[in-house]
């Protein structure tokens, strides 16, 4: 049986890796449709780079809290020193950077877990249940930040007001879930699945059910709201500072939703860095606001770039600082897998 689920694992990564290049050959392809090279080379050429020197620092920053928001969620379980976890999630973010199939959280998690004998398993469910809380928190923020833009059609403010309801509601089961473990079991049962998968679903339910726990306190529950809250305003501010690289403006609610995009579009099967995915969303998002194409395609590039140089600085500090041989067979595994 163990054989027979690793040749579906490896089955299914031999056509997401295809898929993921065709999405990506597609989606460039119209973003760089008809665009104003000469202009886009401009733009690149004779930009305001000044301002990295306050997005730069921001961003570092930005990282930290992110370390701490999940550290909230690991002393659940052991207390950590915060430069720990920070190396560790840096590692990981690199590896999300580089690797396929968001191979950073496995990273992230491998390191910590056997460091501190938290168990990669644990750690990689609160790892888990963090992207799952961003994802519903950008939901809520992006359906928000539609709203209070001015120029939003009825049909389509009504349509936002139901994500932003879906996004509340989600953020009920979450919260609510890890109280009802056998009835989520029960429920899964209801399935017509085949043994195997069924065997599978129960593991990754109880896993991720196992890190959601870790919010069972109404003080850690409201630290890491809070936290997740300064994240994505931090991280929107520092983007209507960046804007002005290229002589161009952004308001808190405008970056917000340019954030809310790109991140949901993180969900769709892509290739390391989302090249392709990422430049398309950013086109057609900040184009909506007044971007010229050649604005949006150099300032998300320009984003990009610099988050990578971030992530690779930290990262491989923090693969200095940790003891390569604290990377478990398993983990190693996964990675392949």
């Amino acid at each position: 049986m163990f054989n027979k689920d690793r040749r579906s694992k490896n089955n299914r990564s031999h056509w997401i890796i295809p898929l993921s290049l065709t999405l990506a050959a597609i989606l460039l392809y119209f973003t760089l449709r008809d665009l104003d090279w000469p202009t886009f080379w401009t733009v690149i050429k004779f930009g305001h780079y000044e301002f990295l020197l306050l997005t730069i620092p921001i961003g570092c920053i930005n990282y930290f809290i992110r370390t701490v928001r999940w550290n909230v969620l690991l002393r659940a379980e052991k207390k950590i020193s915060i430069v720990t976890v920070f190396w560790a999630n840096m590692v990981g973010y690199m590896g999300n950077a580089y690797l396929p199939a968001r191979a950073g959280e496995i990273l992230r998690s491998a390191f910590l877990g056997r460091q501190k004998g938290l168990g990669t398993s644990f750690v990689l469910a609160t790892a888990l249940a963090e992207r799952l809380l961003d994802v519903v928190a950008l939901v809520l923020i992006g359906s928000i930040s539609f709203l209070v833009q001015a120029n939003v059609s009825p049909v389509l403010a009504n349509a936002l007001r139901f994500m932003a309801l879906i996004g509340f509601v989600g953020l009920i089961i979450v919260i609510a879930a890890p109280f009802q473990e056998k009835l989520i079991l029960r429920a899964k049962g209801w399935l017509p699945l085949p043994e195997k998968y069924s065997v599978l679903v129960s593991q990754q339910i109880i896993r991720f059910l196992t890190g959601m726990r870790s919010l069972q306190s109404i003080r850690r529950l409201g630290i890491f709201t809070i936290l997740t809250a300064v994240i994505w305003f931090i991280d929107a501010f520092a983007n209507t500072i960046g804007v002005r690289i290229l002589s161009q403006t952004l308001t808190i609610d405008q970056a917000l939703i340019l954030l809310a995009a790109l991140g949901l579009s993180s969900a769709i099967p892509s290739t390391p860095g989302y090249i392709g995915v990422y430049q398309f969303v950013a086109v057609v998002v900040l184009t909506s606001f007044g971007f010229s194409r050649a604005n949006a395609l150099a300032y998300i590039l320009i984003s990009q770039v610099i988050n990578y140089l971030l992530v690779s600085f930290w990262g491989l500090i923090g693969l200095w600082r940790i003891n390569k041989s604290d990377l478990s067979p398993d983990a190693t595994e996964l990675i392949k897998e």
